[in-house]
C-alpha cells in the first residue's frame, strides 16, 4: 500500500511544480464580472508594432476544447500591468491565427 502512496506524491509534486509556469490575468467584462484567465503565450508583431497576448479561461483541463481570446497588450511603465485592446482587424487576426498554429504544431514536435 505504501507504494501506491509514493507514486501518488510524486505526480502531485509535479503537477505543483508545473502550474509556478503559468501566467495568470484577470479580465473584467461589461458587466464588470471578473475572469481569471490563463495566459498561453505572449509575442510581439513587428508589423503591428505591437505585443499581442493569447488566453483561454482559468481551470480548463488539458486536452478540452478551451476558447481562446486574443488582446493587443500595450504594457504600462515599469512592465508590472498593462492594458489590453480587442483584435480590430482581419490582417491581425490572420496574424496572429498563423503564429498561433506554428506553437501549436512546435508544441506537439516536442
Amino acid at each position: 500500500m505504501s507504494n501506491d502512496k509514493h507514486n501518488h506524491d510524486h505526480d502531485h509534486d509535479h503537477d505543483h511544480s508545473h502550474d509556478h509556469d503559468h501566467e495568470y490575468i484577470t479580465l473584467v467584462d461589461e458587466e464588470g464580472n471578473e475572469d481569471l484567465y490563463e495566459i498561453l503565450f505572449t509575442f510581439d508583431s513587428e508589423d503591428f508594432d505591437k505585443s499581442y497576448v493569447l488566453v483561454f479561461p482559468a481551470g480548463s483541463s488539458e486536452g478540452e476544447e478551451v476558447e481562446l481570446s486574443a488582446f493587443s497588450y500595450t504594457e504600462a511603465d515599469g512592465g508590472l500591468e498593462g492594458t489590453l485592446s480587442p483584435i480590430e482587424t482581419d490582417e491581425e487576426w490572420e496574424m496572429i491565427e498563423e503564429v498561433l498554429n506554428t506553437f501549436i504544431s512546435d508544441e506537439e514536435t516536442d
